[in-house]
């Protein structure tokens, strides 16, 4: 029996680990913008990491149970209840059937992850779950939820009374340090402009979201020159080049932006860094007026990084499993 949307929240999609293999012809991965979240929400109730769940952003949405099932979420400062009563995050607990799931005000981050045992269970579509809104693809219709929807789920015996340990519980703020590599095209920046960007500490805008998250500061100082044939006349305007998930670009020397899992995968500005994988967790829970400041690696710093990560994830499934 079906989830019921009585309320669906300001933007609740579908979303999985996302959908590998397609960037090349211009279809994203999407998927969970905070991965490490959403894996902990579904190891919480006995799912697969990657299984489909509901990604919350801001304000959470009102689901009835119509059948028994275990639930579990993570990921930002988001208190669910149930039938009004508070529940635990980063923990899984039992609902009823009959039982109503709701959100309390959000505290700190931004997106929220719910599962539920067995998984939402909408159609893959190029093997992901996933909601990709622009193409309207995968997820339920291919949009985020509207009230009157009806979520199937997958058959699973949950586990009710699992919890994340402490220190493998992300920290939550208004400050952050986002961690980058600088290029592809950070040569078009003067020395002083690498500077500003290094060293200037970034206002989140309320443009945030899947696509891309827009940031307020000083402009940056580019190196003049004359535009190649093919680019257009914006300064930061290149000949056309893929996007990594993670880039910066900075269209006309201001609001930084950096492009996340629903982003277009290649254009005509320049990037001038790129967020290391381990950090766009980071960027996913950043909500608008969050300060960050963007710091430089080499390479070589950012895969010992993310070889960080791997062991803190690995970390979880261990303490999950």
């Amino acid at each position: 029996m079906p989830i019921e949307v009585r309320k669906p929240g300001l933007s609740t999609t579908v979303q999985d680990a996302g959908r590998t293999g397609y960037y090349d012809v211009g279809i994203p991965p999407s998927g969970a913008l905070d991965q490490y979240s959403l894996r902990a929400a579904n190891l919480l109730v006995g799912n697969p990491a990657g299984a489909a769940a509901l990604e919350c952003v801001y304000l959470g949405p009102q689901l009835a149970f119509t059948e028994p099932a275990v639930v579990a979420v993570a990921g930002a400062e988001m208190t669910p209840r149930i039938n009004g009563e508070d529940r635990p995050l980063w923990e899984s607990f039992p609902v009823r059937a009959g039982d109503v799931l709701d959100f309390g005000y959000i505290k700190a981050g931004a997106r929220a992850y719910l599962a539920v045992s067995g998984g939402i269970d909408v159609p893959e579509v190029l093997g992901s779950r996933s909601t990709y809104g622009l193409g309207a693809l995968g997820g339920l219709e291919g949009r985020p939820l509207q009230e009157g929807d009806r979520l199937p789920l997958g058959a699973a015996d949950g586990t009710a009374g699992r919890s994340v340990p402490a220190d493998l519980r992300p920290a939550l703020g208004k400050d952050n340090e986002v961690r980058v590599v600088m290029g592809l095209y950070d040569h078009r920046l003067t020395e002083a402009g690498r500077k500003t960007f290094l060293d200037t500490t970034w206002t989140l805008t309320p443009v945030a979201d899947r696509i891309g998250f827009r940031y307020k500061g000083p402009a940056l100082e580019m190196v003049e020159r004359e535009q190649p044939f093919g680019a257009g006349h914006d300064p930061s305007n290149i000949v056309d080049a893929p996007y990594p998930i993670g880039s910066i670009q900075v269209p006309g020397g201001v609001e930084p932006i950096i492009l996340h899992r629903d982003a277009v995968s290649g254009g005509g500005y320049m990037m001038i860094a790129t967020v290391i994988s381990g950090d766009l967790d980071v960027v996913a829970q950043s909500a608008p007026n969050t300060r960050t400041r963007f710091v430089e690696l080499d390479l070589d710093t950012g895969l010992a990084a993310r070889g960080d990560y791997r062991r803190r994830v690995q970390r979880l499934h261990e303490s999950l499993g």
